[in-house]
């Protein structure tokens, strides 16, 4: 009579498996498949591997890993489970399997590195639960998220439906930096306050909205004018800036401050009925100087008040930088990085450009000069056309 002792000896004998100290030189790049439960997985995991219970195993992978030539190390909690996932995967036809011999428990007896992911409460399951069932965000992605940090730069136009749908998304920390109180004029677009706020300060408003949202989120308020000699304290803690604001002074001053922090800023603009919306990535592609080296004369800028702008603009613009945060906070999709998208709310046309960095950038050039903040002199901000820094 066959025991499961001998299926298991057989199933070894015909498929490779690895010690934990191989596997471990493999990481970055092998992938790293766990077979566990998902009680075992919330425990602890092995960095970057990819999660597929070995029940779903064969109705997963095919998806989730196309390439049969990728190389896999499969582990479970002692060996067993992921030797007999290691088999199934064979007869699938991927041709570089291993399983990892001794599993996640001699790993973790090895003092080998491993990531305990972040805990979902039952509430929060279910208030995130369209994500949870989104694979590409999942658990870990929503972990990712309750654990992030965003600063809104103006809690304004572009700030308002940035922050709300942040807020609804999960990320855990939202700073709002904003020196400004409520004004009725503002009603007509920045949505995150009510008449009741009129006189109060924006970021108490902002805040209360933004609590009342979601209860999950930690609203840090900065109420001060960003400048030079704050600039850096301020946008020093946070993993993504949006930059909400609508003068020159600070949006050289939040660009030149991200880039010599090494922080990612998603960029949105708005004027009458034109927007604009892109990602400045340090070291991965073009800053706002690369974009406009210089601010637009103030002859050449109509006033904030003269210029005005369609209520619901803002609304648009700063949809597509919250995307643009929450996808560079969970590393995924293609950013909008050395790309400048813009929208005409007339023609309810969007265009993209790309745009290169200018390796003469005083910032983010080879040879920077602007290696300490300062402060511009300007008060009203006017975007000016595209065309002399992008190509289509």
């Amino acid at each position: 009579m066959t025991t499961f002792k001998d299926v298991i000896r057989q199933v070894k004998a015909g498929i490779r498996e690895v010690s934990v100290e191989d596997a471990r030189g493999r990481q970055g790049q092998a992938l790293f498949l766990d077979v566990r439960e998902t009680d075992e997985w919330s425990q602890g995991h092995v960095p970057e591997a990819l999660f597929i219970p070995r029940g779903f195993l064969e109705l997963r992978i095919e998806e989730k890993v196309p390439d049969r030539e990728r190389e896999i190390v499969v582990y479970c909690a002692g060996g067993t489970r992921s030797a007999l996932a290691a088999r199934t995967l064979q007869d699938l036809g991927y041709r570089n399997v291993a399983s990892m011999a001794g599993g996640f428990g001699r790993w973790k007896e090895a003092g080998l590195p491993f990531t305990v992911p972040r805990a979902i409460s039952a509430t929060q399951r279910e208030r995130y639960s369209r994500h949870l069932k989104v694979p590409e965000i999942g658990e870990a992605g929503q972990g990712k998220l309750l654990d992030s940090k965003v600063l809104l730069v103006g809690a304004g136009g572009l700030g308002s439906p940035a922050g709300l749908y942040l807020a609804a998304a999960g990320v855990g920390t939202i700073g709002i930096v904003d020196d400004d109180v409520v004004d009725r004029s503002n009603l007509q677009r920045q949505v995150l306050h009510t008449d009741a706020s009129v006189g109060r300060p924006k970021t108490e408003s902002a805040a209360a909205t933004l609590t009342a949202l979601n209860p999950d989120v930690r609203v840090v308020r900065h109420d001060v004018r960003l400048v030079a000699a704050n600039a850096r304290e301020i946008l020093a803690p946070y993993d993504v800036i949006v930059d909400g604001c609508d003068n020159f002074s600070t949006k050289y001053l939040v660009n030149d401050g991200a880039v010599l922090l090494g922080k990612t800023v998603v960029y949105g603009s708005i004027f009458r009925f034109d927007g604009q919306a892109s990602v400045f990535a340090p070291r991965q592609g073009p800053c706002y100087r690369c974009l406009y080296p210089e601010p637009t004369p103030s002859e050449m800028a109509p006033s904030c008040d003269e210029a005005g702008v369609l209520g619901v603009l803002p609304g648009v613009i700063g949809l597509i930088q919250a995307t643009e945060a929450v996808k560079v906070l969970l590393g995924r999709g293609e950013p909008l990085v050395g790309r400048l998208l813009t929208y005409d709310a007339l023609g309810m046309t969007f265009r993209t450009f790309k745009v290169r960095r200018n390796p003469k950038c005083a910032v983010c050039g080879d040879e920077p000069t602007i290696r300490e903040l300062s402060d511009l002199e300007w008060s009203c901000h006017f975007t000016p056309a595209p065309e002399p820094a992008v190509t289509r």
